[in-house]
């Protein structure tokens, strides 16, 4: 995603080296998620604010990621819909098995008052899972984790969807034991995704995939009101 156009002053900063310009993104995300998760009665607020500060970051440090190739983005689509039906299959047909600190189920119809402040928090949540997160996502973990185990040194020198045994299980484990409570369910999910990478060299296929994902998640936990999977 490189460019000749100049970049912002903030994704230029001497300050701020490449490798924190992946790892910014994620930690604001996970530290906002915690928050949500430790005081329920701001779930929401840091739920809008996180999705805000991340999308900010991402836009900011844009010209500094790897450029995506786009290729192999039918299959994104068609790896997509398999993961969503993987994932609600899996996670129904394991049920209760222990969790990573799961948090309470969050319905914004009981949580609102205003059914406006109700689809107005439904909306971006729907957006950022489906916009926002595939691209802060698999930029962390398929590209830069990926790579950095690849190539420990310097990332930059191993190419995307490189062939690395550690990198494809490792990456798999963190992404879903790392940042998903249903860990068992997220990390079949993360070495499906990783299949895709690796068959397409493709991190635009991957980010089509997630998004695709979330977004019929989303659409699934609307219409069932299966909340535990939001």
């Amino acid at each position: 995603m490189s460019s000749d156009v100049p970049s912002s002053p903030v994704a230029r900063h001497p300050l701020i080296s490449t490798e924190m310009t992946y790892l910014l993104p994620m930690g604001v995300f996970l530290a906002f998620t915690w928050a949500g998760g430790h005081w329920p009665d701001l779930f929401a607020a840091s739920y809008v604010l996180k999705t805000m500060v991340v999308a900010l970051l991402v836009v900011a440090f844009y010209r500094r990621y790897t450029r995506i190739c786009w290729n192999g983005a039918w299959l994104g689509v068609m790896v997509g819909v398999l993961v969503v039906v993987q994932w609600v299959g899996m996670e129904k047909l394991l049920g209760n098995y222990p969790k990573m600190s799961q948090p309470e189920v969050f319905d914004p119809f009981q949580h609102f008052a205003s059914p406006w402040t109700c689809w107005t928090f439904i909306i971006i949540r729907w957006a950022g899972a489906s916009l926002l997160v595939p691209v802060m996502e698999e930029t962390f973990w398929r590209d830069y984790l990926w790579r950095t185990i690849a190539a420990p040194n310097d990332f930059q020198l191993a190419k995307v969807g490189e062939w690395d045994l550690k990198a494809f299980i490792i990456v798999a484990i963190a992404f879903g034991a790392g940042v998903h409570f249903e860990w068992i369910t997220a990390i079949v999910c993360g070495l499906i995704y990783g299949g895709l990478l690796l068959y397409t060299r493709s991190l635009g296929a991957c980010i089509i995939a997630h998004g695709v994902t979330n977004f019929l998640l989303g659409a699934y936990v609307l219409i069932w009101r299966d909340w535990k999977f939001w």
